[in-house]
């Protein structure tokens, strides 16, 4: 059985072992290829300030780069009585260079190895949920334009309103997840800090270079405080599970809709049928489930920023094992709405729409304001225009003109689709995602 890199001359109780492990071997996996990418960087530094000569940062580097391939391959396992991903990385090490292995952790703490891990991981799933959401919001930008004319009801109260269309409809999803994308972009600027040489929270009476460091990993700039870098560890994820769980907000009011827009009472939509699923009993039916289970599943992504809140609001400075916990709610929720994401974008883009909704004369008193409109622009004062035409929808004389024409910015006829388009490309543009992937190639070269 492997050490623990703090064991000392007592063996620990497995119970307790047991407990204080948790899942985090699990998460682990998570995180591993980012631990590896870290150590490069790490010991990269250690060699410029002669704490490593330079064959033996040459070997290490290789050995490294061998287990990030594994990592990738899906391969890497932590072993049995080994505690984490960091001392799996070191086992695997020493057992191909021996004590040259062990000498990869001078100038740092498991501490700021997991918050350089949970960094790395986190800045390359954020760009993975933009890149989803980007994909979702080119196929909103494209029905919208594609069904500008087709009018539908809009509701208030659930009740018959005004004219509306699925340019709209479709296009207000779009500019929602433009502005989803701004708390995405800021999410990912506070990620995108180093903490490396932060080490238990002190710092280190090694002369670290941690400017070094941080332009090897591609970070915008560092953690400067190391106090702060380990405050860091909950504040980082809160402020992404906030950016993750507005995206998902804005997913499951969506989802909301088509299932009611599809349900028989409505039959706006038609979902693609691949997308639906039958009943037992009822051979009529086609359920839309797949975005029930994205509502569902973003209703609790947005539970997301209070969970990992309740665990670490009453933590003072310093570490403590509680962050822990955050890991197994955090670090799954990406894949979730990634996963959401990429099948509401596929349903979207197959969905059909009915072009005849306004054939059913009980649409008709949507019209009313076109027509109290009308009157008032003619000079009819405007509350003796909403009484006559209210009174002749009370007598069932109203007679719906369908033929409307809204001209102002945003509106039926002026959806303005190019300049939602606009602020989603002027956000993507301050991501620089370049200059993390250029980093993390080099370092693999």
């Amino acid at each position: 059985m492997a050490n623990k890199l703090w064991e000392k001359n007592f063996e620990v109780n497995k119970e307790i072992e047991r407990f204080t492990v948790g899942k985090d071997r699990d998460m682990d996996l998570y995180l591993a290829k980012y631990d590896v990418l870290g150590s490069m960087a790490h010991i990269t530094m250690l060699e410029s300030i002669g704490l490593l000569e330079k064959d033996e940062l040459d070997k290490l580097l290789v050995e490294l780069k061998n287990i990030y391939a594994i990592c990738e391959s899906g391969k890497f396992r932590i072993e049995e009585g080994v505690e984490d991903v960091h001392s799996q990385v070191e086992l695997m090490l020493t057992q191909k260079l021996g004590d040259m292995g062990k000498k990869i952790h001078s100038g740092r703490s498991r501490n700021d190895q997991v918050l350089i891990d949970l960094k790395l991981y986190t800045r390359h799933e954020l760009k993975e949920i933009v890149d989803s959401v980007k994909l979702l919001f080119d196929e909103l930008i494209g029905k919208s334009n594609q069904y500008k004319d087709v009018l539908m009801p809009g509701y208030t109260h659930l009740q018959i309103a005004m004219p509306s269309s699925f340019g709209l409809w479709f296009g207000a999803y779009a500019e929602g997840l433009a502005d989803d994308m701004l708390f995405l972009q800021a999410a990912y600027k506070m990620t995108n800090r180093n903490p490396l040489g932060s080490a238990a929270g002190y710092g280190s009476s090694f002369p670290l270079n941690r400017t070094m460091t941080t332009k090897l990993l591609g970070f915008d700039s560092m953690d400067y405080n190391v106090v702060y870098a380990q405050m860091g560890r909950g504040k980082m994820e809160r402020n992404v599970a906030f950016a993750l769980s507005t995206v998902a907000g804005t997913l499951a009011k969506m989802a909301f809709d088509a299932c009611m827009f599809n349900c028989q009472n409505f039959n706006f939509v038609k979902l693609p049928k691949e997308c639906t699923t039958g009943s037992s009993i009822m051979p009529h039916k086609k359920n839309p489930d797949v975005f029930e289970l994205i509502r569902a599943k973003s209703n609790k992504i947005q539970s997301l920023p209070q969970q990992i809140m309740l665990i670490m609001n009453n933590l003072p400075v310093g570490y403590f094992r509680d962050l822990q916990i955050i890991k197994e709610v955090f670090l799954p929720a990406f894949d979730e709405l990634k996963d959401c994401l990429q099948m509401a974008a596929y349903i979207i883009n197959k969905m059909e729409v009915n072009e005849h909704i306004l054939e059913n004369s009980m649409y008709d008193p949507m019209f009313s304001v076109e027509e109290v409109n009308k009157l008032a622009s003619a000079g009819m004062p405007f509350r003796d225009a909403y009484k006559k035409v209210g009174l002749e929808i009370e007598a069932g004389t109203f007679k719906a003109d369908r033929n409307i024409h809204h001209t102002h910015e945003g509106s039926i006829g002026n959806l303005c689709n190019d300049k939602i388009q606009n602020l989603m490309e002027d956000t993507l543009k301050c991501f620089n995602f370049e200059r993390m992937t250029n980093a993390e190639k080099e370092l693999l070269k």
